[in-house]
C-alpha cells in the first residue's frame, strides 16, 4: 500500500500473529498486537518474546520503533485500516469452536470504519469468511462488506522453527470477497513477503490450507501405522524411509513419530471432515483413518515404553520416567494438542513418576503433574526408562547414547545398544 503510515490491527500475538505483526512494523506500518493473555502481553512489554522464530531483539527493535503496541484493549484499534485475526480454533468435543473469531469479529466491528481492511487467517472450514465473519461485521458495524470495507481469507503458512521457509520466504495465498477486496488483501501482504498467490475466493483460499495439512496428516498416518507394522515383521522402516527417499521423483519423505500436534494436523483435518458430513451428508474416510491411528500413537508409545520396562523386570506403577521434549515440534515452545501431553496422561494413570526436559516451554504453560527436569547423565541415570519425543537442537543425545537407561527414541537420533527405535 501506498501510505505505510496506516494503522494495521493484529488480533492474536501468538506463533502466527506476532511474526505478522513484527514484519508489518520491518515494512512501515502502525501496529497493534491485540491478545487478551495478560501475561503475554506483559511479556511483550517488556522486551521478552515467548515465540521462538522472534528474537528479544526483534521484538525491542518494534518497540523502540514507536511504531508497536501490544494491548488488550480494543479501544487501542479504532481508525485502524488493516486488521488481521490470526486466533486460535481449536476443536471442542470433536467439534469446530470458532468462538475466538466470534469475539474478535465483534470487537473489531465496533471500530470498523468506511475503506477498511479485516483478514482472516485463522484455520477454519470453507465458508467461515463469508458465512461466520461478514455477517458479524456487518450486523456490529452497520457498514456492508465488499462495498463499504474489504474482506479477505490468507491462510497462515507458519513453520515455526524452519529457518529456510521463515513468514517473509513462504508464499502467501491471498483472496477477497470480490475484486476490489482481493485487490487490498493482495497489496497489504505484497508489502510484507516475497510472493502472493491469488485465488478466486475466500472458499478456495480456505480449503487451500486444510488441503495442505489434511495432505501432511494423511502421509503421516502412513508411516506412523508402517511403523507399527514393521517393528512387529523385524523391519527397519526408518531405513526403508531413508531409501525411498533417495528417488528423486514420485515420492516425498515423511517419518513416523509419538502422535501429532500443534495448531494444524490435530485440528486442520477435523474441520474438514466435519464441514463434509455436515454439507454433504458423507464421511471424509480418508481424514477419519488417519485420524484413528495418528491419535492412537501415544498409546503404542506407552506400550512400547511398557516393553522396555517388561524387560528389566520393572513394572510401570511408581517406574520414574523422562520425557525429552514435550512441544510438539523441535525447536518451538508449542505444546497444544502435543503428544507429550497424552503419554504423560497415560503413564501417569498407570502410577509412574513423569519428569521432562524442555526449556522452549514457557514456566506457566508447563503441565501439572510433570516434574521439570534438565538433560543431565545424573536425570537419565536416575530413570528407569527415557522417551524421546522432541529432537531440540541444543539437546546433548549423547547422554542418551552413553547411558544404561532404556530409551525408547521416537525420532530415530540415538545411536545405541540401550536405545530402541519406535
Amino acid at each position: 500500500m501506498a501510505n505505510k503510515d496506516r494503522k494495521v490491527v493484529i488480533v492474536g500475538q501468538g506463533y502466527v500473529g506476532l511474526p505478522v505483526a513484527m514484519r508489518a512494523v520491518e515494512v512501515g506500518y502502525t501496529v497493534i498486537g491485540i491478545d487478551l493473555d495478560e501475561k503475554r502481553i506483559a511479556s511483550l512489554l517488556q522486551g521478552k518474546s515467548y515465540v521462538d522464530d522472534i528474537s528479544d531483539a526483534q521484538l525491542r527493535s518494534a518497540i523502540d520503533s514507536g511504531r508497536y503496541l501490544a494491548t488488550t484493549d480494543y479501544e487501542a484499534t479504532e481508525n485502524f485500516g488493516i486488521a488481521v485475526i490470526t486466533v486460535p480454533t481449536p476443536l471442542r468435543e470433536s467439534l469446530p469452536d470458532l468462538t475466538f473469531i466470534e469475539e474478535s469479529s465483534k470487537s473489531l466491528a465496533a471500530h470498523l470504519t468506511s475503506g477498511a481492511t479485516v483478514i482472516l487467517e485463522s484455520t477454519t472450514y470453507p465458508g467461515t469468511t463469508e458465512e461466520l465473519l461478514v455477517p458479524l461485521l456487518e450486523e456490529r458495524s452497520g457498514l456492508i462488506a465488499g462495498k463499504d470495507f474489504h474482506v479477505g481469507y490468507s491462510p497462515e503458512r507458519i513453520d515455526p522453527g524452519n529457518k529456510v521457509w521463515g513468514f517473509v520466504e513462504t508464499p502467501k495465498v491471498v483472496s477477497g470477497l470480490n475484486a476490489a477486496s482481493l485487490a487490498h488483501v493482495k497489496s497489504f501482504y505484497d508489502d510484507l513477503v516475497n510472493q502472493t498467490v491469488p485465488v478466486s475466493s475466500p472458499k478456495e483460499a480456505e480449503l487451500t490450507k486444510l488441503l495442505e495439512n489434511t495432505f501432511r496428516h494423511v502421509n503421516i498416518a502412513l508411516v506412523n501405522e508402517l511403523a507399527i507394522f514393521g517393528h512387529q515383521l523385524g523391519v527397519n522402516v526408518w531405513e526403508s524411509i531413508e531409501a525411498a527417499s533417495t528417488k528423486p521423483f514420485g515420492y516425498m519423505k515423511f517419518t513416523p513419530g509419538p502422535g501429532v500436534g500443534g495448531h494444524c494436523l490435530p485440528v486442520d483435518p477435523s474441520y474438514l471432515s466435519w464441514q463434509v458430513r455436515r454439507k454433504l451428508g458423507q464421511n471424509f474416510r480418508f481424514v477419519e483413518l488417519a485420524n484413528d491411528v495418528n491419535d492412537n500413537m501415544p498409546q503404542y508409545v506407552v506400550q512400547r515404553m511398557m516393553e522396555l520396562l517388561n524387560e528389566d523386570g520393572k513394572a510401570m506403577k511408581n517406574s520414574r520416567v523422562l520425557l525429552v521434549g514435550l512441544a510438539y515440534k523441535k525447536n518451538t515452545g508449542d505444546i497444544r494438542e502435543a503428544p507429550s501431553l497424552r503419554i504423560a496422561e497415560l503413564i501417569r494413570g498407570y502410577g509412574a513418576i513423569v519428569s521432562a526436559v524442555d526449556d522452549h516451554v514457557e514456566s506457566y504453560r508447563w503441565p501439572d503433574g510433570i516434574t521439570k527436569s534438565d538433560l543431565t547423565t545424573e536425570s537419565v541415570a536416575n530413570a528407569d526408562v527415557v522417551l524421546l519425543i522432541t529432537d531440540h537442537d541444543e539437546f546433548n543425545l549423547d547422554v542418551l547414547a552413553a547411558s544404561d537407561t532404556p530409551v525408547l527414541d521416537t525420532k530415530n537420533r540415538v545411536r545405541s545398544p540401550n536405545v530402541r527405535i519406535l
